[in-house]
């Protein structure tokens, strides 16, 4: 295991010249090029690209960080979702509550194995799943007697994990199991207990722009429960039995390349020794600069963000679009996430507003930017990209 100190970071001189990235994976390569371009070079020399001891240890590593018996990789984010509702046996006439403010996978997984999708509302302030809004809606599904509460799925959205004290004691009371959509919270922290352990299952995903990123598409499924663990080992590879030509059920296809294991693996101890802490900084700066000016994030109490994204709030719809073309303007990157929420999309309209309104999703959606956020960005870019946006601000009075 490398030490802190060994993390020395010389971005400022690298990239001299460049245009600002909204995720610098660039200079992330290039600060760790030379342990990537080996893993890299190892798995081409061995030539086993699927499956191996790459996969193995990686797995073993990341079960070892978040604290849980079980992980089990997997070829992205949202089949890992799927994997956790079909391990449960999820399907028609359940009810899944999900989050309406989060990346359209973790719904979309919902009535693709037969359920149907409850969306609930969230704060304003950390912009996860309300506890009041959850118990709300659950207690129409049950006066309503037409679905089963089977499944509440919590995202750790833009890197801070979801109130879990709160969720799970609602999920306690009403028999609710708990699925943790970790995809952007890997890294995060509630007091010493790590993201992707909330959850009877959790999940992640490591997209390149993730807290922590391979190089294409990958994901993971944690969990401490024995039977659970062996069901998705199954079903992620066609529903093998005792090898992959005993098919026993139905599954999928959905392996994390030995490739992007090698670089995970290669990646894992700078994330967690130096860019966890990172991101962190480029947070403090951001909230020391922008805290009287805009509203920026909440980190609650004894939480952790690992920052996936760095989501600031403006007045309303006409100041964002405002914001958003000045900074364009100045070359700095900026991104709305998210637009609108899960239940105003067409694809889910016929499970709008089912049991309940989202009105702080939809505000948010019209008055959210994201900034850029990464562990390469020097205190100087930040204090050059808020300061645009408070001599924006002052243009705007």
């Amino acid at each position: 295991m490398r030490k802190k100190s060994d993390f020395i970071c010389y971005h400022m001189s690298n990239k001299e010249g460049r245009k600002m990235e909204f995720r610098d994976l660039r200079e992330q390569y290039l600060q760790n090029k030379k342990a990537i371009d080996i893993a890299i070079e190892n798995v081409l020399l061995n030539s086993h690209f699927i499956g191996g001891e790459p996969v193995n240890q990686l797995e073993e590593r990341l079960s070892d960080y978040v604290g849980v018996k079980h992980c089990i990789t997997c070829a992205n984010g949202t089949d890992a979702l799927q994997l956790a509702l079909m391990a449960w046996g999820i399907g028609a006439g359940d009810a899944v509550f999900v989050p309406d403010f989060t990346f359209f996978s973790t719904a979309e997984v919902i009535p693709w194995v037969g359920a149907t999708p409850v969306f609930i509302d969230v704060e304003a302030d950390t912009f996860n799943i309300s506890a009041r809004s959850l118990e709300e809606a659950i207690l129409n599904v049950l006066k309503e007697g037409r679905l089963t509460p089977k499944v509440v799925i919590a995202v750790d959205l833009f890197g801070q994990p979801a109130d879990f004290p709160q969720i799970r004691k609602i999920a306690k009371k009403y028999n609710l199991l708990v699925l943790e959509d970790g995809a952007q919270g890997f890294g995060g922290r509630i007091g010493d207990q790590a993201a992707c352990s909330f959850g009877d299952i959790s999940t992640t995903s490591f997209f390149p722009a993730k807290p922590l990123g391979c190089y294409g598409d990958g994901g993971a499924v944690f969990t401490d429960n024995d039977e659970w663990a062996e069901l998705i080992r199954s079903y992620k590879v066609h529903g093998k039995g005792t090898n992959k030509y005993d098919n026993v059920r139905i599954g999928l296809n959905s392996r994390l390349d030995t490739v992007q294991a090698a670089i995970l693996l290669a990646k894992l101890d700078r994330f967690i020794n130096w860019e966890l802490d990172e991101v962190n900084r480029v947070a403090d700066t951001y909230r020391g600069c922008l805290d009287k000016v805009v509203k920026v994030p909440l980190v609650l109490e004894n939480f952790t963000s690992s920052w996936a994204q760095y989501t600031i709030l403006l007045a309303d719809h006409n100041e964002r679009e405002m914001i958003k073309e000045g900074m364009q303007n100045k070359n700095i990157p900026v991104m709305v996430y998210y637009p609108k929420g899960i239940h105003e999309q067409a694809a889910m309209r016929e499970y709008a507003d089912l049991y309940g309104k989202c009105p702080v999703t939809e505000k948010i959606g019209k008055c959210c930017l994201s900034l850029p956020m990464h562990p390469y960005l020097s205190a100087d870019e930040v204090e050059q990209i808020s300061n645009y946006i408070i001599e924006l601000e002052g243009k705007n009075e």
